[in-house]
C-alpha cells in the first residue's frame, strides 16, 4: 500500500503559541517531528498547515510542506485536505507535536490496516499504570474486543469497575490509553470529512467517534509506551532534556 505521512501544524495554541517554530536544540520542534516520521516506512511525509511561517521553516530544511484552509475544526480535516491531492492508499495522521514519536508506531499502524481489510482505520493505545490517568477526563480511554477492534473511546474510565478497584497489572491489559495517532484509508477519511459529527462525537468531544458511531471498524494496536507531546512549556523543556541526553550518548 502507498502510504503517506501528514504531519498537521498549526501556529495557534493556547498554551504555547508557535511551538511548531520553537528552536532551542538548533531545530525546528516541527523539524524533529518531520524527520522521526521520515523515519518510517512511507512514500512521502508532508506538513499541513495554515501558517505561512511554519511553511517556510519546513522548507528551509528540506521538508515539504503545504497551505490548507485556517477554518478546520480538527487537525485530521486538515489532514482530509491534503490527502484529497496524494495518490496514496493510506494516510498517517502524526501529530506536529510529538518530537519524539516512534517512526515503528507509523510502520505498526499501516500493517493493521493490513493485516484486517474491514478497518477503516488503526489507531494505537497503551497500557493505563495508575489511578490518575484513568480517572482523568483528559485522558481518553478505549476498550476492545478479543480482535482488537475498537468498541468505544470515553474520557470516563471505561471499562468502569462495579465492584472493587481496577487491576492495571492485568494481562492482557484491559485499561487502555489512547494514542492520538491514525492511519486512515484514504477513501475512509475523504468521506469522514464530509459527514456531520455524531452525536457521541458531540457528547464526548472525541472526533474518532464520528466512525464508531457510523459502524465503522477502528483497529488498535497496543504499544508499551506512550509517545509524549509537546503542549506546555514544561513538556518542551522535558524534550529539550531527553534530546540532549540522547545525542550525548550517541556521541559517547
Amino acid at each position: 500500500m502507498r502510504t503517506a505521512i501528514v504531519i498537521p501544524a498549526r501556529y495557534a495554541s493556547t498554551r504555547l503559541p508557535g511551538k511548531p517554530l520553537l528552536r532551542v536544540s538548533g531545530k525546528y520542534l516541527i523539524q524533529h517531528v518531520y524527520e522521526q516520521a521520515a523515519q518510517a516506512r512511507c512514500d512521502s511525509v508532508i506538513v499541513a498547515t495554515d501558517d505561512s511561517r511554519i511553511l517556510s521553516a519546513v522548507e528551509s530544511f528540506g521538508g515539504k510542506a503545504v497551505m490548507t484552509r485556517g477554518d478546520h475544526p480538527s487537525g485530521s480535516d486538515r489532514v482530509a485536505e491534503v490527502a484529497e491531492t496524494l495518490d496514496a492508499d493510506v494516510i498517517v495522521n502524526i501529530q506536529g507535536d510529538e518530537p519524539l514519536f516512534d517512526p515503528a508506531n507509523a510502520d505498526l499502524l499501516t500493517d493493521l490496516l493490513k493485516q484486517d481489510p474491514s478497518a477503516g482505520v488503526a489507531t494505537l493505545a497503551t497500557p493505563i499504570r495508575d489511578r490518575e490517568t484513568y480517572l482523568s477526563p483528559h485522558c481518553v480511554k478505549v476498550v476492545c474486543d478479543d480482535t482488537g477492534r475498537a468498541l468505544y473511546f470515553s474520557r470516563s474510565p471505561i471499562p468502569m469497575i462495579r465492584d472493587g478497584e481496577p487491576d492495571f497489572a492485568m494481562t492482557p491489559p484491559r485499561f487502555l490509553l489512547h494514542l492520538g495517532v491514525y492511519a486512515y484509508r484514504r477513501d475512509v477519511l475523504l468521506k469522514l470529512a464530509k459527514t456531520p459529527p455524531h452525536p457521541l462525537e458531540t457528547l464526548e468531544k472525541l472526533e474518532q467517534l464520528r466512525l464508531i458511531g457510523a459502524g465503522g471498524t477502528i483497529r488498535v494496536g497496543v504499544v508499551a509506551h506512550a509517545h509524549r507531546g509537546v503542549d506546555t512549556p514544561g513538556d518542551y523543556n522535558a524534550f529539550l532534556q531527553a534530546y540532549r541526553e540522547s545525542r550525548s550518548r550517541m556521541a559517547a
